[in-house]
């Protein structure tokens, strides 16, 4: 894969939003607004009121004369002015201001008031008209400063995605400048990259394709177990294509008020259309598109009138043919029909986990943000890491890291790249719980009796490693990987899988005569691998080739269904069955271990001392005792399997208690 370029410094970091002018100036003439009000309402404060016979009485005798009065000016309901009184403060006569209300004396009144004003020669300013023009800005002022407190709270709290934006679409609008992924940073998935590479041809030269004939897609969904890279899929395209890009999940149409869902789909395709081409990528479509009628009886469901509003949007009577819609889901089962039939979704892309040249690149592309030593060999990591997406692999990457630089060292080695796949397989180490030192030889017995089998039958992958300390949730493991991957998985080979988890509970009914607690895992990861040959695969010669599961298989793993269809009588003899060769396995592998039981007391008295074997030394302890009674065989040496295979991407891929735990390669859990 090639690199992906080096975005730009000023493409990095994004300069923080200033508020706009607009806002600024929109806050100002609310603060100027308030000022004016709390003017009008407390612009006399201080004035002292007057009776209207006192004002008339002190005209007329002279005391409010030329002389003592100022600044007298008679308003729409208000005398006011400022008396000089005959009291001295500091040698300085003292001013007093008054207010008169005349609102009893009319407009004859007011006509009488100014006459004996003149006659006394008393200036004064007429500001009566003024005044009917002040009462109402005042009147009116209160009303405009509500109404400009509610725009300004619309405007905040109206946006998309906020409470008072119920209809309004919640999806993003990416930029290709903002996304900076592309083709080049996905790996592992080339066969869905080329079909989205097909998309973005059609959204830059629709031209090229409408000329013969052809018609957009007017849908592409991904579909695939969780982390194998969806999203990131959908980001390149985004990157790529140079068309407006829309981006939501499908939780952000479901609202608990009734028509949101269809208004927010509306809304998203008209600003889709109005920038026509444009692609629309809805994340988690199940949450939008689980098939009609899955509610109550008779009730009215809001989810799935959000449904019939994409439905029309998508492939309707007035839709637009330059939008196209991405939908990413782990749960196509779930899907509506009318959803899934073409001129809807068009494309399926099958985004499935990677093989292993699949993980060799993903590691590669996230190797590049680290400092790897020259002991790192990526092929190997790619090989041990069976069933990992892309997803687990980034954390593999990124666990490694975080070992070298928790112990200081300058580079990521292999040391760490071991220590992160057992973590993710196995559980974070617990070196600090005390074990009882029964308990610790029983368990190194019980590991050794799992190795044991392993090496001793064909049909099994190498040991990789046996450890007795605790991990996660486990007392001790056993570790084996397969020397190359396949496809598909024989009988025979499930047989021997089922002796492997055995060999443990086999080990201690040997040497203890009596079995513990801690088989719990590999019975229930044995019995359901026989069940699965008996039900699903059709390995019963007393059953026959006949498909009994009553489980649905999807990319989360299987789900059961309601009640059983199958007889009494059936669903005994498919448990006698399961019983039969869960019994053959169980003597087979105490039939290895009786025979062999020198080698095993050697290999548990060693990993009871060092408490973690490695293939090597394991290797060198069964070396010594070639030529001794029973099978003697090269760990995990395997003969090619005459049986009929079975699939192995339903045995191994999608439930992993057939295939390696998780997914993720071979363990066995004490």
């Amino acid at each position: 894969m090639s690199d992906s370029p080096t975005p730009q410094p000023d493409k990095q970091k994004r300069r923080p939003e200033r508020p706009s002018n607009s806002n600024l100036i929109l806050y100002v003439l609310v603060g100027l607004l308030l000022c004016v009000v709390l003017l009008s309402q407390f612009g006399d404060v201080g004035s002292e009121s007057l009776n209207t016979s006192e004002f008339l009485n002190g005209i007329e005798s002279g005391k409010f004369s030329q002389e003592t009065v100022s600044d007298l000016t008679i308003g729409q309901s208000t005398v006011s002015f400022t008396y000089k009184s005959d009291e001295t403060e500091d040698g300085k006569p003292v001013e007093k201001n008054y207010r008169v209300n005349i609102t009893s004396f009319g407009d004859s009144g007011r006509v009488d008031l100014r006459k004996l004003l003149d006659e006394n020669k008393v200036g004064y300013n007429d500001a009566s008209d003024q005044s009917q023009w002040q009462m109402l800005i005042y009147t009116l002022l209160p009303f405009a400063l509500f109404l400009v407190v509610i725009l300004i709270m619309l405007r905040r709290f109206g946006g998309a995605g906020t409470a008072m934006s119920f209809g309004r679409s919640r999806g993003k609008l990416a930029a290709q400048e903002d996304v900076g992924i592309t083709f080049s940073d996905v790996a592992g998935i080339d066969e869905a990259v080329n079909e989205l590479k097909e998309i973005v041809e059609f959204l830059r030269t629709p031209q090229k394709y409408q000329a013969l004939g052809g018609r957009i897609p007017r849908g592409v969904l991904l579909v695939g177990p969780p982390g194998t890279g969806k999203t990131l899929l959908a980001k390149a395209v985004a990157g790529e294509a140079g068309v407006p890009f829309f981006s939501l999940s499908g939780s952000d149409f479901v609202e608990m008020f009734v028509g949101v869902g269809a208004a927010r789909v509306r809304d998203m395709f008209q600003q889709a259309v109005a920038k026509s081409p444009a692609i629309i990528f809805i994340d988690e479509l199940d949450a939008l598109g689980k098939t009609r009628g899955s509610g109550m009886p008779g009730g009215h469901d809001e989810r799935e009138q959000t449904l019939n509003a994409l439905l029309v949007e998508m492939d309707g009577f007035d839709s637009d043919q330059s939008v196209i819609v991405m939908g990413a889901t782990n749960r196509p089962e779930t899907l509506d029909p009318a959803l899934l039939r073409p001129g809807r979704f068009d494309r399926n892309v099958t985004v499935d986990r990677p093989d292993k040249r699949g993980r060799l690149h993903i590691l590669k592309v996230h190797a590049k943000k680290v400092k790897l030593a020259d002991d790192v060999d990526l092929d190997r990591i790619a090989l041990i890491t069976p069933g990992f997406v892309g997803a687990d692999l980034a954390n593999l990457v990124n666990e490694a890291a975080l070992l070298a630089a928790r112990a200081d060292k300058t580079e990521v080695t292999s040391v760490e790249f071991e220590e992160a796949v057992e973590r993710v397989i196995a559980g974070l180490e617990k070196q600090g719980r005390v074990i009882h030192e029964e308990e610790k030889i029983r368990i190194s017995y019980h590991e050794c009796g799992h190795a044991l089998v392993a090496c001793s039958l064909p049909h099994t992958d190498p040991v990789h490693k046996i450890s007795i300390i605790p991990r996660g949730m486990g007392l001790g493991y056993t570790l084996h990987f397969p020397e190359d991957e396949r496809l598909l998985t024989t009988r025979t080979e499930l047989i021997a899988r089922i002796c492997c988890f055995l060999g443990g509970i086999a080990a201690e009914e040997i040497v203890f005569e009596e079995t513990s607690t801690g088989a719990q895992n590999d019975l229930q990861r044995a019995s359901d691998i026989a069940r699965r040959m008996v039900t699903e695969f059709g390995m019963s010669d007393k059953l026959g080739r006949v498909h009994y599961s009553e489980t649905r298989t999807s990319f989360l793993g299987p789900q059961a269904s309601g009640e059983s269809i199958h007889a009494e009588e059936t669903v005994r003899e498919i448990d006698m069955e399961v019983k039969r060769i869960i019994d053959e396995a169980n003597a087979t592998a105490l039939e290895v271990l009786t025979t062999r039981r020198e080698v095993l007391d050697r290999l548990a008295k060693e990993l009871l001392e060092i408490e973690v074997m490695d293939s090597d030394h394991l290797q060198r302890i069964l070396n010594e005792y070639k030529g001794g009674s029973g099978p003697q065989l090269k760990p995990g040496t395997s003969a090619k399997a005459k049986t009929d295979p079975v699939d192995r991407s339903k045995a191994a891929g999608e439930n992993p208690d057939v295939g390696p735990a998780d997914g993720r390669g071979g363990i066995e859990i004490g």
